[in-house]
């Protein structure tokens, strides 16, 4: 009996672990939304990375929901902090790097001519989706420096957010596993508050590897809560901002 009520309590512990706490996420003026990657590369059938990305993209309807999220910003006058990813002439004589950002170097993923020039930049893979770009040209928008692997330890995302005021972000963009997992980390270890929406991003598939999946766990893992777009949409038009 001792036995049989050991094995119980064993199995109890699994079960509480297999539900996971919730602890929930509120808008309020304290919020504000960080979108990683909206550029070509990633959201266009064009871009350099489509053929990997394309189908997660197009499942989750990221295009779209993304888009959700720039113009109910802009109804409710809530800043958008966009975390680009470019890269220069002199980032390819890198001496060190990983398997993607070798990748993303042969493939000229983000390029851009120049740091002060924007020659070459209008419509290619470095540049906003043509369809956000009349939400990111508004004043609720912030374009950070770009960042140079995946987090935004690279770039000025934390000071910006602060800054501002902001201790509170809900995440979206590309790509689920690497820039944007990326950012949530970061953010969380920084003292963000962290919400996720967990279809206005995508991830690669390839033989054997869905990274879209791969990242879900760990958003649902280490996030605040993980959102869809319909269900983060309604909580900004019903917020108090």
């Amino acid at each position: 009996m001792k036995k049989i009520l050991a094995t119980l309590a064993v199995l109890a512990g699994f079960n509480a672990y297999a539900q996971l706490p919730d602890p929930g996420f509120t808008v309020d003026s304290r919020t504000a939304i960080v979108i990683t990657d909206p550029q070509n590369d990633f959201l266009s059938p064009d871009g350099v990375t489509w053929g990997v990305v394309g189908e997660s993209v197009t499942k989750n309807g990221t295009v779209d929901n993304l888009e959700a999220l720039f113009k109910v910003a802009k109804k409710k006058n809530m800043h958008v902090f966009v975390s680009p990813h470019y890269y220069y002439k002199h980032d390819h004589n890198w001496k060190i790097e990983g398997a993607l950002e070798a990748l993303m170097h042969k493939i000229n993923m983000f390029d851009r001519s120049h740091t002060l020039h924007t020659d070459g930049f209008e419509g290619s893979g470095a540049d906003w989706l043509d369809q956000y770009k009349k939400y990111i040209d508004k004043d609720n928008v912030i374009v950070t420096n770009p960042h140079k692997v995946y987090g935004p330890e690279s770039n000025d995302l934390a000071l910006q957010l602060r800054k501002h005021g902001y201790d509170n972000v809900i995440l979206a963009g590309m790509s689920a596993n690497l820039c944007t997992e990326s950012h949530m980390r970061d953010l969380v270890e920084s003292g963000f508050k962290v919400a996720v929406v967990s279809d206005a991003t995508a991830g690669a598939i390839l033989p054997g590897m869905n990274a879209y999946e791969a990242a879900v766990v760990n958003f649902k893992m280490i996030a605040s809560h993980v959102f869809t777009t319909k269900e983060i949409v309604k909580e900004i038009k019903d917020s108090d901002l």
